[in-house]
């Protein structure tokens, strides 16, 4: 148990500074729209909450890719998989819960909360949220199977009756 909550934090740690590099630095670095997550999270605290405290807005969006973005690959997408596709191989797993993390994060959070335009406009931030967002699943996912962390879901039990 120790080691696994050490590599979903290092997980969590390795793919949000992906995260945060990729679409904080590289993508404007090549012209390409700069990513604002800590912006995104302040919008939808404020929404919700209808304040937004300094600093709240980074720790939401530190604990969601330290902890919570990983968890969801480890205890959901990934045990589903396994159970209903077992042979699809783990980074084909990531990806696609890197696209459902962009439609949560662009569509969820900011449209049905914050409010904002759905995929906010499909502008050039909303591609490079893309990349991002598989970007980071897939590295996240790397971490957790390179270190044979994974989780299965509970195996239904046929009872015999009679």
């Amino acid at each position: 148990m120790k080691n696994t909550i050490f590599t979903i934090a290092a997980a969590g740690a390795f793919a949000t500074i992906a995260f945060d590099v990729f679409g904080q630095a590289l993508s404007p670095m090549f012209g390409y729209a700069k990513l604002a997550p800590v912006g995104l999270a302040g919008a939808t605290l404020k929404s919700t909450f209808g304040v937004n405290p300094p600093g709240a807005a980074y720790l939401l969006h530190s604990m969601t890719g330290l902890i919570f973005y990983v968890v969801g690959y480890f205890a959901v997408a990934r045990p589903i998989q396994r159970t209903v596709l077992p042979q699809l191989h783990w980074s084909i797993t990531a990806a696609l819960y890197g696209v459902a993390l962009w439609v949560f994060a662009l569509y969820g959070m900011a449209h049905l909360v914050a409010g904002m335009k759905p995929f906010l406009g499909f502008t050039g931030i909303t591609w490079v949220a893309l990349w991002g967002h598989v970007l980071y699943a897939l590295l996240a996912a790397a971490v957790l199977e390179s270190r044979g962390v994974v989780m299965e879901l509970p195996q239904r039990r046929e009872v015999a009756i009679g």
